[in-house]
C-alpha cells in the first residue's frame, strides 16, 4: 500500500465531507440521485473504522441518507450498512490523489447489488473547476487508465 494512503494518512485525511464530482456508478448517473456527497468521521477504536454517510437528492428534491460503517482491512474498506441494510456490504478503496488530498479516487468492487465502479471526490469547501484536466493529465497519479477516465461521467 502506498504511505500516502496508509491508515494513519487516511484518517487524518479523509474525515470531511466530500462531492461526487465523476463517476462510472450507476446509481450517480441514471438522474434519479443527485448531487451525492460522502461524508466520514473517525470512530475510535482498534483500527481504522469511519462513520459513513452517502447522501443525495431526489429529482423531486427530497435529501436521502445511507448510513454505514467503513473498516479498513488490509489496503482496502468494507462497508457494512446501518439498521436494515447491515446485511449489505461493499468494498473500496482510495487508489489515487492529489498532493493535497482534496481530490481523490475511490475504486469500488462489485458486490452482490452493485458493480464495479469508480468515483472521483473533492472536499465540498473546496472550490477545483479544473479537476477534470488535472485527472486527465496525470491518471496514473490518481489510479487510473486512460480506460478508466474513458467511462467518467463528469456530474459537475
Amino acid at each position: 500500500m502506498s504511505e500516502v494512503f496508509n491508515a494513519s494518512a487516511l484518517a487524518a485525511k479523509l474525515p470531511g465531507t466530500w462531492s461526487v464530482v465523476a463517476t462510472n456508478f450507476p446509481m450517480w448517473i441514471d438522474g434519479t440521485r443527485q448531487n451525492p456527497e460522502f461524508t466520514y468521521e473517525l470512530v475510535a477504536g482498534e483500527g481504522l473504522t469511519l462513520d459513513d454517510t452517502v447522501s443525495f437528492t431526489t429529482r423531486d428534491g427530497e435529501t436521502h441518507t445511507i448510513l454505514g460503517t467503513d473498516q479498513l482491512q488490509g489496503d482496502e474498506f468494507v462497508w457494512r450498512g446501518l439498521g436494515w441494510k447491515r446485511i449489505l456490504t461493499s468494498r473500496w478503496q482510495v487508489v489515487g490523489a492529489d498532493e493535497a488530498f482534496n481530490t481523490i479516487v475511490l475504486r469500488f468492487s462489485r458486490s452482490r447489488l452493485t458493480p464495479a465502479g469508480i468515483d472521483i471526490l473533492t472536499r465540498k469547501d473546496r472550490e477545483n473547476p479544473a479537476v477534470r484536466s488535472t485527472v486527465a493529465h496525470a491518471t496514473d497519479q490518481y489510479g487510473l487508465t486512460a480506460e478508466d477516465f474513458a467511462t467518467l461521467t463528469w456530474l459537475s
